[in-house]
């Protein structure tokens, strides 16, 4: 089912008007960053020898080898990420990917597939941007503060700030590594709304509260899963196709009750579009 025939979910937070709040936190990876294109190609090196009867065979073209893929990979990272919680995201990928050879049959232990898997793991600050995030993401920048909240490490999410994200105006940066646990982890939530408060005051702000803060994602397992267990509200990015993030699926996601977002826009572009024309309906001036 496409996510534009889902029904909506009782929003967890009752809806307001998006001028209402201060500060924005967004998912990287999967929502300004094309992860799923990007991992596919880089997982070239693994792929590109399958046999044909493989379920992951031209993931890079058919739509069903690539959620197969996609399936594969979260289920790998997931279970790292919740084992080694402490692992910086770039040995995380490079273990993913030899977890992933071991299922291809290929014989990991060879010195390729483990400059391969370095490769890879290193390969984050190349992975490319959807088309509409950095322009979105400048219009939003002039009214909220703009806040990542990514399961990578600081030295791959500066790559990706120097990179493909150049110019986007973060004002703070919350990482896994700093963290020391992933999302869905709530201690990532808790930490988020814990940041955001003491670095607002320390600016000479007035803080940051919970319910002056919007999430904004992709992913239902990662992120909105947590919002709704913690009463954030927050915004589904719902990108054409990506597998990424499902967790369970979409469609039992929303059957059971698990999610809670407020908002649903197919694009970042379309929500960008939303925030200034209610800004404008309402009169407000962007912040200085």
């Amino acid at each position: 089912m496409a996510s534009s025939d889902l029904p909506m979910p009782t929003p967890t937070v009752p809806n307001k008007s998006l001028t209402s709040f201060k500060s924005l936190s967004f998912d990287i990876y999967g929502t300004l960053i094309d992860w799923e294109s990007s991992i596919i190609q880089q997982l070239q090196p693994l792929l590109k020898d399958l046999p044909s009867d493989s379920p992951y065979a031209n993931a890079s073209s058919d739509p069903k080898a690539r959620l197969a893929l996609a399936a594969r990979f979260n289920d790998h990272e997931a279970a790292m990420q919740t084992d080694h919680p402490s692992m910086k995201y770039d040995e995380l990928l490079r273990e993913t990917y030899l977890l992933l050879a071991k299922d291809f049959g290929i014989f990991t232990e060879s010195q390729d597939v483990h400059e391969q898997a370095v490769a890879f793991g290193a390969s984050v600050g190349n992975w490319l941007p959807f088309p509409d995030t950095v322009d979105a993401m400048k219009r939003l920048g002039k009214y909220y503060k703009l806040v990542p909240l990514s399961n990578v490490d600081r030295t791959s999410f500066s790559r990706t700030c120097e990179g493909p994200l150049k110019g986007v105006p973060f004002w703070k940066v919350y990482v896994a590594e700093d963290i020391g646990s992933y999302k869905p982890d709530l201690r990532n939530f808790e930490y988020l709304l814990q940041h955001l408060d003491e670095d607002d005051k320390a600016e000479g702000g007035s803080g940051i509260s919970k319910e002056q803060d919007l999430m904004v994602a992709q992913s239902l397992f990662h992120d909105h899963r947590p919002c709704k267990q913690m009463s954030i509200a927050s915004v589904w990015i719902a990108r054409k196709a990506a597998g990424m993030g499902a967790g369970d699926g979409v469609e039992d996601l929303h059957k059971r009750g698990e999610v809670g977002y407020g908002w649903r826009f197919a694009t970042l572009g379309e929500f960008a579009d939303e925030v200034e024309r209610q800004w404008k309906e309402e009169g407000k001036a962007p912040k200085e």
